[in-house]
Parts: structure tokens; sequence; C-alpha cells
């Protein structure tokens, strides 16, 4: 492991996504996780990190938007940048841990540097990516739930997101990619669950909460190389080898808060053990004149290669929860899941190639005993023009389910068992969300949400009840608003 300065890293290099904000009032009409685009139900904005399909404020803004005319000037020579401001207002309004209310906010700053304008070095990319984060999580203090209401909840902090050089080769079929990465800008993504608040429908909470660290994602990256090819008719394959632990947490004796190991996302750990995540994608009525509508699947999983500790037994064989227990887990080895996503636009209006209904539904299954959730599944619908007049709005519903697994509810009946005091049992945990996404102007969103969160924590105790009773099942009503520069 190493360190540099951060200050530095965050001046010298702003920010990066595959997509930025464009300065005109046309959509660009790119798909989510840089793939094509499929989903005419992807949203105006979106928190997520997988992105695309952006447009910036800028022509609203008049002479505003670009006072000394640089950005046109700078885009020439291959330089573009953006800023997208994300803020939000949560509260739980029954239910969960406790009641209230909390306001956060994240300015991300992205720059792409063409190599080839610059340098000339054809087929070369240099990305950046940036995060300003301020305010308090509602999932960590009023919640407790295990799938985090928002996708931008994180510890206060300014960091460096990822930091990469991509390398097109082959006309563009072959991407290689080299520098610090997270798979949730392209690993299993869903273009049409980019609506929807809740962080569980980007980087889904099966790998956020089985992997080290969360895994590489939101708000921590790791060291990669990932390789993509494309070669034609629909298909693309890709995989990524990342250090599979990005922040330490997994290491016995370090604090187990990942995101206070890595405050300024510049550790760039090396040394761990290896994460492989590998996926296949089939997008299928892409091509102009389709006589069907587009859709896409994708089959995926991962592999983490590190040692992990049991849920329930300790390094001698006893359950964790005997008194004579060590309270170290035993060690095992690995820790792996596969994955499936289906995204399909329903319904496409007349004329239209940006409005109309899309679904999607993922699924995944981890076996291993290491695994805290075991199986998970999400799904939902969303439209985008549904009403008349508001063309670039859109609507959508999505549910998301997670079980826990068999060692860790297993390790409650322990504890049942060895206090002989009663206490609930974890089972799973499952949110509902309704959100409905307003254009004020292009670049600029405004997004009412409610979610309803069924057994939060999986089914755990109050840690404010002293009877110990199950938290309750919890009402989150927000608004968010995004812009876009």
């Amino acid at each position: 492991m190493f360190r540099s300065s951060a200050p530095a890293l965050l001046v010298a290099a702003l920010v990066t996504g595959p997509a930025l904000a464009q300065p005109t009032g046309k959509p660009v009409y790119e798909g989510a996780g840089g793939d094509p685009r499929i989903s005419v139900s992807q949203p105006e904005s979106t928190s997520q990190a997988s992105g695309g399909y952006v447009r910036s404020i800028e022509p609203s803004l008049g002479p505003f938007g670009d006072p000394l005319g640089l950005r046109p000037v700078l885009k020439e020579k291959g330089i573009e940048y953006s800023l997208t401001y994300i803020a939000e207002t949560l509260g739980n309004a029954f239910g969960g841990i406790r009641q209230g209310a909390i306001v956060q906010d994240r300015l991300n700053l992205r720059l792409n540097l063409d190599l080839q304008k610059l340098a000339g070095w054809d087929g070369a990319t240099v990305h950046a990516n940036a995060y300003f984060i301020h305010g308090t999580g509602l999932s960590r203090y009023y919640v407790g739930n295990l799938l985090t209401t928002s996708v931008i909840e994180a510890l206060p902090s300014s960091r460096l997101y990822v930091l990469w050089l991509d390398q097109q080769l082959f006309d563009g079929k072959l991407g290689l990619r080299i520098g610090q990465q997270a798979a949730d800008t392209e690993f299993f993504v869903s273009q049409t669950a980019t609506l929807f608040v809740n962080a569980t429908f980007g980087w889904p909470a099966i790998t956020g909460l089985d992997l080290p660290s969360g895994g590489p994602a939101y708000p921590l990256a790791a060291p990669a190389i990932r390789a993509k090819y494309v070669p034609g008719n629909g298909f693309s394959l890709q995989a990524g080898l990342y250090d599979g632990d990005p922040a330490g947490a997994n290491r016995p004796g370090d604090d187990p808060e990942a995101q206070r190991l890595d405050r300024t996302g510049t550790n760039f750990r090396t040394r761990d053990p290896a994460l492989i995540v590998a996926e296949a994608t089939y997008a299928f009525n892409t091509e102009d004149g389709a006589k069907g509508l587009p859709g896409d699947i994708t089959l995926g999983g991962w592999q983490h290669f590190g040692r992990f500790d049991s849920l329930r037994f300790d390094n001698t064989g006893l359950p964790l929860a005997d008194p004579n227990s060590t309270g170290i887990g035993r060690p095992l080895r690995g820790n792996a899941g596969i994955y499936a996503v289906y995204d399909q636009t329903l319904f496409r209006e007349t004329g239209k190639d940006d409005e109309g209904l899309g679904f999607f539904v993922r699924a995944a299954w981890s076996p291993t005993r290491s695994s805290l959730i075991s199986a998970y599944v999400d799904t939902g619908l969303a439209y985008k023009g549904l009403f008349p007049g508001r063309d670039n709005d859109t609507i959508g519903i999505s549910l998301a389910h997670a079980r826990i697994s068999d060692d860790a509810r297993r390790s409650d009946t322990d504890a049942i068992v060895f206090s002989g005091m009663p206490m609930p049992r974890r089972r799973a945990e499952t949110v509902i969300e309704a959100t409905y996404q307003a254009v004020v102007v292009p670049g600029f969103t405004l997004q009412p949400d409610v979610q309803l969160i069924l057994h939060p924590g999986g089914g755990i105790a109050n840690p404010r009840d002293p009877q110990g009773g199950r938290l309750r099942n919890a009402g989150v009503f927000g608004l968010r608003a995004t812009v876009q520069y």
C-alpha cells in the first residue's frame, strides 16, 4: 500500500466519466455502463456511477453559461469537463431506529482528456472523477437498513474516485483500461434502474455487503485492469481484475469503517488478494430500423481470492455466540457469486426513440459461506414521457429483496440458545420505491421519492428498544435536486 497527496491529485485530476454533460439542449443517446442505449426510460439525470445520457444546464444560463467561452475552445483541444451537483433531503417518517430528517449533497467533478488531440496518441483517453460529499446519512443514523436509502450517502469527505487511462484497439472492438477504477460504473448495470434513488439499484447490496470495503464501488475505487471486447452483432465481453480490498477494512485489527481508512481515495492498494468480475452481454434490436423493441441480457459473476471470517464459528470451531469462544472468526477462503440482468423496452411512443416504458430485473446468488447476503433480486418499471407536455420526465416503481445467508441466521439462533434470551432472527430486507423525476430545464431536475423499507437490517433488534423488539418497517420521504453543467 502506498499513499500520495490527495489535494494535489484532486486539483490535477478534477474528474471523469465516460459520458459528460453536453452544452447543447439535445440529449446524448448513450447507455449507462458504456453500453448501447437500449432503455427508452433512462432518466435525464442519475446519481449512479454508471451515468450516461446527460444534458447541461449551460444553454439555459445564457451569457453566464460560459462567460469566457472556454468550453468549446478546450473541447477542440481535447479537454472536456463537467460538474454534477446533487442536493437532497430525506426523512424517516416512521419505523427504523428513530424518526428524523437529513440534508446531504455531493459535487461531482469530471475531466476527459482526448490524447489523440492533445498528444497524437491514437485511441487513448484519460478520465478522472472526484467527489465532494457533505451531510448525514439517513440509513446510518435513522433507519438502520442494509439497502442504503440514497446512492449518494457516504461519510463527509473530499475524495478522488477514479483515475484511469483507456486505450481503444482494433477499430474500437477492444478496450483496455488501467488505473483506479470502480466496478459499479460498468458491471451489474441496468440502464432503466438508473432512475432510482436507493443505492441498491446501482451497486446491488449482495456485492456491497459481501465484498471487503463494499467492493470497488462508490465511494471507493481500487487499482484495476479492465478489458472489454465488442465483436459486433450486439455481443460484448468484459472482465476486470481489481485489488480486492479498496480501503483495507478486511484486515484484522484495522478500523472496520472503510471510508475512514481511505479518507481521500488515494490509498491505491495493490497487494491485497484479487477480485475478478466478468460478464457477457447480448443487446438486441439496437440497430436503426429494427422491428422489435431494444433490450439486453447480461450474465456475469465475481470471485474474490482473499480470506474472510466465518459468520458463525470461531477459529477453534466453537460458535461465536458461545461464552468460551475466542471471538475470532474461522478463516474462510474466497467469496464468489453469479448474476443476471435483463433490461427491456416494453413500449415506445410512436415516432420517439427516448420515450416509453422500460422494465428491468436483476438476480444474484452467492453460495460461499462468508456471504452475509446469499440471494438478491430487484425489479422495476420506468416510463419516460408519460404525461402530455412532460416528455422528458420519468416516473418509476421498483422493488429489491436481499436474503440473509443461512450461516448468519444460524449465528442468530446460536445467540438465542447461549444467552437464553429471546431476540430477533434475521431473514431478509426488502425495499419498495416510487419516484418521479421532473425536468425543470435541460440539465436541472427535481425528484420526489418515497421508499418503504420492510424488515430493516434484515429484522435486527432495535438498539433503542429495551425489550429487544425488531426494527419496525420504515417509511422514507425525500426530494432531490440535480444540476448538470
